[in-house]
């Protein structure tokens, strides 16, 4: 009963034509700089070790996923395995060298994309934003290297033994 309650109360409220006021409706620009200064300084304590501010830039339900087949993390398993790495007082340095953000309308939503300089060479980073209690969190990041056209074959070749033996893993998963 408490559900439709709460149910009845949101239909009531869409019909009423109510709708939460984003910041960014009537600041689009200033809402990208929030968010890239946000991104920029989840890298940046990755870059300082700082675990603690890393997270707190993340939503409580955040996935990370990794360049590897295997890293498909949610929160607390992304956690667990930056750990070790952050204790070591070094995690990653990721430098932000292109970066295109994008805002959805009156829903507190935004993602990106953006190109990285790493110790990987150049990376791709994509990612989608939540705009939560007045603050930007990320909220879904996928990071991936990025291969030129060229070098396909050779890389798909390198591969070839991971890519079958996890396909067939997946395959019979299902």
């Amino acid at each position: 009963m408490k559900k439709q309650l709460i149910a009845l109360i949101l239909c009531l409220i869409g019909f009423t034509g109510f709708s939460q006021t984003m910041p960014y409706q009537s600041n689009a620009k200033q809402a990208k700089s929030e968010i890239s200064a946000v991104i920029d300084n989840w890298h940046k304590a990755a870059a300082e070790a700082n675990f603690e501010n890393y997270f707190n830039y993340m939503t409580k339900d955040a996935v990370f996923i990794g360049t590897d087949a295997t890293e498909n993390w949610q929160l607390d398993e992304f956690k667990a395995y930056s750990k070790p790495h952050f204790d070591k007082g070094r995690a990653w340095d990721f430098t932000s060298v292109e970066r295109n953000i994008y805002l959805a309308d009156k829903k507190g939503i935004a993602w990106f994309d953006e190109l990285l300089d790493t110790h990987m060479g150049i990376c791709r980073g994509s990612g989608v934003m939540q705009y939560i209690n007045g603050d930007w969190k990320i909220a879904h990041y996928v990071l991936s290297i990025e291969i030129p056209n060229d070098d396909i074959t050779q890389i798909t070749n390198i591969k070839k033994d991971f890519d079958t033996k996890m396909l067939q893993t997946l395959k019979s998963k299902n």
